[in-house]
């Protein structure tokens, strides 16, 4: 059977000089690229201090002050994380032609190929992953059985290795149409010659609204007066405080109304058993802290109670130890904390009892929770029913 030259250009798959817009640059490439690495390096060194804050040992003690400092950085790690999507699509899409050259016979040029698509291959795969699970993280819709924070923590290295081997593969080129005009021609390919309607600046801008967009849209929902601009994370358009865990979700319902509620503290031999009227008892203290989530969204409260450092003081325990503080539900990764020492002996540290001048809602932790200052969200245990003094 005979195939007409039209029917079988369309069976032949396309190659790179199928791509004739002059946008498909180096020099685009190179300038979306820059603000990529920035936002990957700016989502990476976020994203191991939110992972040093959440460990139960840290030889270097995570600091306390300022009391939004974790509030800024994992905003950051949001902002920067949910920029990157556009301009990584964007990305794709201006060097797509250069994956379908050929490889150069030579040697030399052949090796340096393959690392090349090597490391492009692996940085694809890990960034759209990376940046796709962030995402569903950010709306708390875990459609996976693994456990979202190890493995983001481990394929953060993966991607930015892929990404430094790729940086110093292209480097020279990287160099040179940095150095030059956007709309020179040195590195383009001899079939990218077709203008269209939007110019290489076009695009740049239009790349940079683009990130700009998916960082309002997603991360300003807890400022006042921006909140139904947060379209992308509905939690942080709630009123008040946003809550990741309910206690119907937590099981505590019963527990924590229960009129025999205690909360136990203890050091060494010694064991205190307090009600919530006891706690009451203890002078209170109020202090305006945000609560700062892994998702990005964070809120200041009005937080009033009393001082940690008060209630443990009640059973002889000296200051400069640990503590270890039990939640009354029975599961999740929040159930039980460690709460360093610097920590407990901060005076903003409390055992929050009332919000904003109203006693804590069921939600909010009733009837007790920890608060304390830079702190990660997930570490501010609710519902508390237990506190260890250790060491």
């Amino acid at each position: 059977m005979k195939v007409s030259a039209t029917a079988a250009s369309r069976l032949t798959p396309p190659g790179p000089d199928s791509f004739g817009s002059r946008l498909r640059s180096a020099a685009v490439a190179a300038r979306v690229g820059l603000w990529l690495g920035v936002c990957f390096g700016l989502a990476m060194a976020t994203g191991l201090i939110s992972h040093y804050a959440q460990q139960p040992s840290q030889p270097v003690p995570f600091p306390t002050h300022p009391a939004w400092g974790y509030r800024v950085t994992q905003w950051l790690h949001v902002a920067s994380g949910t920029a990157a999507i556009p301009l990584l699509l964007v990305k794709l899409w201006v060097v797509f032609p250069r994956l379908l050259e050929r490889p150069p016979r030579t040697l030399r040029r052949l090796a340096l190929t393959v690392l090349e698509r090597g490391s492009i291959a692996i940085l694809v795969a890990s960034a759209i992953t990376q940046l796709t699970t962030g995402l569903l993280n950010v709306s708390q819709w875990y459609a996976w059985g693994f456990s979202f924070r190890r493995t983001h923590y481990a394929l953060a290295f993966v991607t930015i290795g892929a990404l430094l081997i790729h940086i110093a593969v292209k480097l020279p080129v990287i160099r040179d149409v940095l150095g030059i005009d956007i709309d020179a021609t040195m590195h383009d390919r001899p079939s990218a010659r077709h203008h269209g309607a939007l110019s290489r600046r076009g695009l740049l801008r239009l790349s940079w609204i683009a990130a700009g967009t998916a960082v309002l849209t997603s991360t300003v929902g807890t400022m006042p007066g921006l909140s139904r601009l947060s379209v992308l994370a509905p939690r942080s358009r709630a009123e008040g405080i946003p809550i990741n865990r309910t206690a119907a979700d937590a099981q505590v319902t019963t527990t924590a109304t229960s009129p025999d509620y205690r909360c136990e503290v203890t050091y060494a031999d010694q064991r205190l058993v307090l009600t919530r009227d006891d706690l009451l008892g203890f002078t209170q203290h109020t202090h305006t802290l945000p609560i700062a989530c892994v998702e990005g969204w964070s809120v200041a409260g009005r937080w009033t109670g009393p001082r940690l450092r008060d209630v443990l003081a009640a059973t002889g325990a000296p200051p400069g130890r640990d503590v270890r503080v039990s939640s009354l539900q029975q599961h999740g990764g929040s159930r039980v904390t460690i709460l360093p020492a610097d920590f407990v002996d901060d005076e903003r540290t409390l055992l929050a009892l009332a919000l904003d001048g109203e006693p804590l809602s069921l939600d909010h932790g009733y009837p007790a929770r920890l608060i304390a200052p830079n702190r990660p969200g997930a570490l501010q245990t609710k519902w508390v029913a237990r506190i260890e003094v250790l060491g």
